[in-house]
């Protein structure tokens, strides 16, 4: 059993140093992560596809989204209903709305999606050996609980850590893409 405060203290020191990057950095940092992507052949095969909808220094994905849009894969998106979230099918921006946390969602009246190929998630720091320290609401641990979906971390190469405390109901990332690599977890 991992130590909460611990999580959350280390949660705030990272955060606290990903807010304090350029947006130059992020911006090309994002880049080449969407280049690394492509190095993987699950992913370019993938025909569905999750992602989370980016803010702030978060890994940036908007231009990932508008990608599979062009080229013709399902596009779905996170929406928190109660104390979950489900993914919910897109086929243009218009479909997304301001939501919870502030970040824009999927209207309600979009499709559900059951099952993705691949889904892209948002990560605070990660270990080479998939685990993913999140933003500690346990959304995304609940809704990948038993989802054969394959699960890319994307993180900036500096959050990428030896190891953090983690639980055993914590779901570990297949792979993880940086602006400098593609991590296959162990």
């Amino acid at each position: 059993m991992s130590n909460p405060v611990e999580k959350s203290r280390l949660r705030k020191q990272i955060l606290d140093a990903r807010d304090s990057l350029s947006l130059d950095f992020i911006k090309i940092a994002s880049s080449k992560i969407r280049d690394n992507l492509r190095k993987i052949d699950f992913y370019r095969q993938s025909t569905s596809i999750g992602v989370y909808y980016s803010i702030g220094s978060e890994v940036q994905t908007h231009e990932l989204i508008q990608e599979f849009f062009n080229q013709g894969k399902e596009v779905a998106l996170p929406r928190v209903e109660k104390n979950d979230i489900i993914f919910k099918k897109i086929t243009s921006m218009s479909d997304l709305e301001m939501g919870s946390f502030s970040v824009m969602e999927p209207k309600e009246k979009c499709e559900t999606v059951k099952k993705l190929d691949v889904i892209l998630v948002p990560a605070i720091a990660l270990t080479r050996d998939g685990y993913r320290l999140g933003y500690g609401f346990g959304f995304y641990d609940r809704y990948l609980h038993g989802k054969k979906s394959k699960k890319i971390g994307l993180a900036y190469a500096k959050h990428i850590l030896k190891s953090f405390p983690h639980d055993d109901h914590d779901i570990k990332m297949d792979c993880i893409v940086t602006e400098d690599s593609v991590i296959y977890a162990k």
